[in-house]
């Protein structure tokens, strides 16, 4: 549900990081630099003190949940530590951003994350300094919101490195990517559907884990998917945008594997605010209409470890 904003992410510049040799020489951002800011983000949600984790930091680092200014020592979630069951991570060299989509089925309080990281640095620092931390936040009562399915069905998916020669550029990821949202304006837009392909929409799936699995299973009209936030990864063929949906502009995040220039999954994590379900039918009782929500799978493989 929401999170309102409860103060700027200050008290940062109070702690004194040393900016690490890479950056000060200038070299761009690897992406080892990334998984390295991935693994800080893994140790701050864990531990609940990002201060004492990511780095480093810049002067000032805006800390949002939902689109919302918050705060990584007070009120956010990466201020109160959390077991991560299960995450994801991309990078994309070019921006210097990290996404990162983590399952926690804590049953006290679940969450589905959808966190991006910049650190493309800035005035007096290199690559490698965080300068922003944007989180989708997903829990009881969001769109489809049940984290133990999504954790069922996110593990059952390769979202492996692509075979370099077969790997597409950023702007036919991108271009694949935004073929999808533009279809929630325009019926008229030819989307590059691959087959199989799934989605996770909250923690409905689509795919029975058959090879005609399809997500060309229709969405929503005269939807505006505005102000798009991409972190492009070609090494996997992964697109994630961070937007806002719809007339009441809801904080939402859509995740794309693109194989050979074709969607192979999607994945959709939707804050719906003070609506549950966004306006729709509990989720119960969109069960009772729509049982098919979650097929079986347990005749796919599990990936036995996140890739990272």
């Amino acid at each position: 549900m929401k999170r309102f904003a409860i103060g700027a992410a200050a008290a940062l510049a109070t702690v004194a990081v040393a900016t690490p040799a890479y950056a000060q020489a200038g070299r761009g951002c690897t992406r080892e630099l990334l998984q390295e800011k991935a693994d800080q983000y893994r140790a701050a949600q864990a531990d609940g003190r990002a201060i004492m984790h990511i780095r480093p930091m810049g002067e000032w680092v805006n800390y949002y949940e939902n689109f919302e200014l918050s705060s990584m020592s007070f009120g956010g979630v990466i201020a109160t530590p959390q077991k991560i069951d299960w995450d994801r991570s991309f990078y994309d060299t070019t921006a210097c951003a990290v996404y990162i989509e983590s399952i926690i089925t804590n049953p006290e309080h679940p969450y589905v994350l959808a966190t991006v990281i910049r650190a493309s640095g800035g005035p007096g620092s290199g690559p490698g300094t965080v300068s922003s931390l944007d989180v989708i936040v997903a829990d009881k009562d969001d769109w489809l919101f049940d984290a133990n399915k999504t954790l069922y069905y996110a593990q059952r998916e390769d979202w492996s490195e692509i075979p370099e020669a077969k790997r597409n550029t950023r702007e036919e990821l991108q271009a694949a990517a935004d073929a999808y949202l533009d279809l929630f304006k325009d019926k008229s837009v030819k989307v590059p559907w691959g087959t199989p392909c799934a989605r996770l929409e909250g923690s409905a799936y689509t795919g029975k884990g058959k090879p005609d699995d399809s997500c060309n299973v229709g969405v929503p009209e005269n939807i505006e998917m505005a102000d798009r936030r991409y972190v492009i990864d070609p090494v996997v063929g992964s697109v994630a945008v961070l937007l806002r949906m719809g007339p009441s502009q809801r904080p939402d995040a859509h995740v794309f594997r693109i194989e050979d220039g074709k969607i192979r999954y999607i994945h959709t994590i939707t804050n719906c605010g003070d609506q549950v379900n966004c306006g729709f039918d509990p989720l119960p009782k969109m069960l009772e209409k729509n049982p098919n929500f979650y097929p079986n799978l347990d005749h796919v493989a599990v990936v036995t470890s996140p890739q990272k």
